[in-house]
């Protein structure tokens, strides 16, 4: 994930073009570059203004805001600092989505067929605080069906941790629900942006088995926008749009 993150912010310095010297860093909140680091890499450079940029298009507490917190809480940067709380229907975001996601159509051809969105899930309780999260998927969804014009669709949520009851319908149970229609199944994993453990491993092995388990004709893991040219032209626009 660290390489393809990087590679995505190589690829926004390229798109913002010229006009300035922009210089795109990396900050995660569990790995390194952590934020402290970062901080410090940002301070060597002494930039004249500061972008915020999530690789989370739909906002959550849990992510996004966790995110700019850590950076608040360490970041001393006399300049201004502006931040992208989330992008869900960005539409250079959207573009790249249709594309793969038709993609994944022409690999299934012609059989029936259900597209899943599969995003990471949520306790409901965050939801029910407020949380804009499982409405900004929805939204992101909607947008990409929309420009498809498809007709056999759901969203649904991977990712499922502890005990308490979390946003539904899960991504296992709706690919058990195509199993029993006898409907082959093109999954796009909407709210990631870059493959790792929940791309690479839970959907395209654990659900690719659990889909022939319960019968689906054919499973289609579509990937994630990576450095699809439309995303990064769509994240360079959110980034002029700021400043």
């Amino acid at each position: 994930i660290l390489g393809q993150t990087e590679a995505q912010a190589r690829a926004l310095e390229e798109a913002l073009g010229g006009e300035h010297e922009w210089r795109g860093y990396v900050c995660m909140r569990y790995w390194h570059p952590m934020t402290d680091a970062t901080v410090r890499s940002v301070a060597r450079f002494a930039p004249d203004r500061i972008v915020l940029l999530p690789l989370y298009p739909q906002y959550s507490t849990a992510t996004t805001a966790s995110s700019f917190k850590a950076w608040n809480d360490l970041a001393r940067f006399n300049v201004p600092t502006r931040t992208i709380e989330s992008y869900p229907v960005e539409p250079g975001f959207i573009a790249a989505s249709v594309e793969l996601v038709r993609q994944g159509l022409t690999q299934a051809g012609k059989q029936p067929l259900r597209v899943l969105f599969s995003a990471h899930g949520l306790p409901e309780r965050v939801i029910k605080a407020g949380d804009p999260y499982q409405s900004q998927v929805e939204q992101t969804a909607n947008a990409i069906a929309s420009a498809i014009g498809l007709d056999d669709w759901s969203v649904c949520y991977q990712s499922r941790v502890g005990p308490l009851k979390w946003i539904g319908p899960s991504t296992d149970s709706e690919i058990e629900r195509a199993g029993s229609d006898k409907r082959s199944v093109v999954l796009y994993p909407l709210s990631f942006v870059s493959e790792h453990s929940e791309t690479l491993v839970e959907l395209d092995i654990e659900y690719r088995h659990l889909a022939h388990e319960k019968g689906v004709p054919t499973y289609i893991r579509v990937p994630t926008v990576g450095t699809h040219k439309l995303f990064i032209g769509g994240l360079a626009n959110l980034v002029r749009s700021v400043l």
